[in-house]
């Protein structure tokens, strides 16, 4: 148990199941829906207002804003008063957001709504996160991967059930759809969740403060370089294969699409793995899988190799964020949340900043350089990741 948290066990439930597991994996697919659903609202949302591409360019970077500058307050508020108490708050306020962006008709006020929605599911995104942390101290067995395995499969459900239920119900009925369903997961979660709490003197010993030790910022480093090559492949794994292997666009889209498939199966199978190999070998074997599949994809001879390539890098990429977390919410000397905050902030910047710098590059040297550019940066991720050892659990 964390000497700063007091973590409470729920009762289980019927055929052995951990109330505090179920919980925080129904949150993190909670969590994932959302995130997927706001993709199909990108083309209703540009139809509704006329806008340009450039404009919801920066309506997705105000999104991207909300989300970095609120991931440090949650943070901080987690190691404050605990996970349980900030996540009852977060996960209920980020419900309605993406209902207020279908719903409200002057685009001040959608920027407004995208900004919390982006800010509200990020430092959910925190508080669920150091959740998953105080659940893994009182199993003590690593359950991050699947955790983020349930994030994957409600990105995948909200972004493939979207186009479907908005071209069937509207963008409103979208929006009143998607909001019942993450509502139902939430509030099924909420009364189950480990209830991690802290005492006046604890709170009195921990000062709300940017951690002096260098290991959040560290184990940030490596969550950044993990991160990027997964938004490099979001983003222009299909134009890559588009334009300069000259794939058609319905063999362009599986070059995303097999990466996402083996991540989620990975993250399924990835606390299996680390707890039988340990979180550093882990994390070693995972880095040199994503570098081998990043550098055939970048080389491969042929559209379908390079698919392949993507694949491969899928296995490996899956399960270094997961583990990056486990080790930022387990450092000692330095809260959960706040570990949690700085390492989320680093490696989600990634994802945020990165595809621009990199679409601006990939101009101007093509994207098979930029691939190989990205799988070098794995390499620090690599020469870093001695620090997974906080990530395991050792006998009390």
């Amino acid at each position: 148990m964390s000497d700063t948290l007091i973590v409470e066990r729920t009762p289980d439930l019927p055929f052995g199941l951990r109330a505090d597991r179920v919980a925080v994996s129904l949150l993190f697919l909670a969590n994932g829906f959302l995130i997927g659903s706001w993709a199909p609202k990108i083309p209703l949302l540009m139809a509704r207002l006329g806008i340009t591409e450039t404009t919801m360019g920066l309506l997705i970077l105000v999104f991207g804003l909300g989300s970095i500058l609120m991931m440090p307050v949650i943070g901080a508020l987690t190691a404050r008063y605990g996970s349980a108490p900030v996540l009852r708050i977060v996960s209920v306020i980020v419900l309605p957001l993406l209902l207020a962006v279908s719903i409200l008709p002057e685009l001040w006020m959608i920027v407004v709504a995208i900004f919390l929605f982006g800010g509200f599911v990020g430092g959910m995104d925190v508080a669920m996160n150091a959740n998953a942390v105080a659940v893994e101290k009182r199993m003590r067995k690593a359950i991050m991967s699947s955790c983020h395995g349930f994030w994957s499969l409600g990105g995948l459900i909200g972004a493939g059930l979207g186009g479907f239920m908005a071209s069937l119900w509207g963008e409103i009925g979208h929006g009143v759809a998607l909001t019942i369903l993450a509502s139902t997961a939430v509030f099924l979660a909420l009364p189950m969740i480990a209830r991690d709490h802290t005492t006046a003197a604890i709170r009195a010993a921990q000062p709300l403060r940017m951690p002096r030790s260098p290991l959040p910022y560290l184990i940030g480093i490596m969550a950044l370089f993990s991160m990027v090559p997964e938004g490099t492949i979001l983003d222009w794994a299909a134009h890559y294969l588009q334009s300069e292997m000259s794939a058609d666009i319905s063999i362009a889209s599986l070059g995303f699409a097999a990466f996402s498939g083996t991540m989620a199966i990975m993250r399924f199978l990835g606390d299996g793995i680390r707890q039988r190999l340990g979180a550093v070998t882990t994390l070693r074997i995972s880095a040199a899988f994503a570098i081998t599949g990043l550098f055939v994809g970048a080389l491969a001879p042929t559209p379908f190799a390079a698919i392949a390539g993507f694949a491969f890098a899928g296995i490996g990429i899956a399960n270094m964020i997961p583990i990056a977390f486990s080790a930022a919410g387990n450092i000692p000397g330095v809260a959960p949340g706040i570990g949690l905050s700085v390492v989320t902030v680093m490696g989600y910047s990634g994802i945020l900043m990165a595809p621009g710098v990199i679409g601006f590059i990939g101009e101007r040297t093509g994207f098979s350089p930029v691939f190989m550019g990205v799988a070098s940066l794995i390499l620090v991720t690599l020469a870093l990741s001695g620090l997974a050892r906080h990530a395991d659990f050792k006998p009390d």
